[in-house]
């Protein structure tokens, strides 16, 4: 499945992207494309609705599934999860 995804945006954005996409059982082979802003992974389609909400949690929702206003939280989800994947980058180097 490929998924094309708002606010992604670094490495940092797509450390936190497969680190919680790889925590739900059942989907694997997960990659993030920054350049494209997509999301590639395997899933039944019965998760599809899991990982659209953890997606949104993070702050990527897909791209044309929100409003102004989820818009702007999104926006603002995305900026704290790229903080902490970029800290957890520089703590493994």
């Amino acid at each position: 499945m490929i998924w094309t995804v708002d606010n992604l945006k670094c490495a940092g954005c797509a450390k936190r992207i497969l680190q919680k996409l790889h925590s739900i059982s059942g989907v694997s082979a997960v990659k993030v494309d920054v350049a494209q802003g997509q999301i590639y992974f395997e899933a039944v389609d019965d998760l599809f609705p899991v990982i659209e909400k953890q997606l949104i949690a993070l702050g990527y929702p897909r791209t044309g599934t929100t409003s102004a206003l989820s818009s702007l939280e999104a926006d603002v989800r995305s900026i704290v999860s790229c903080a902490i994947g970029r800290m957890q980058t520089e703590n493994n180097k």
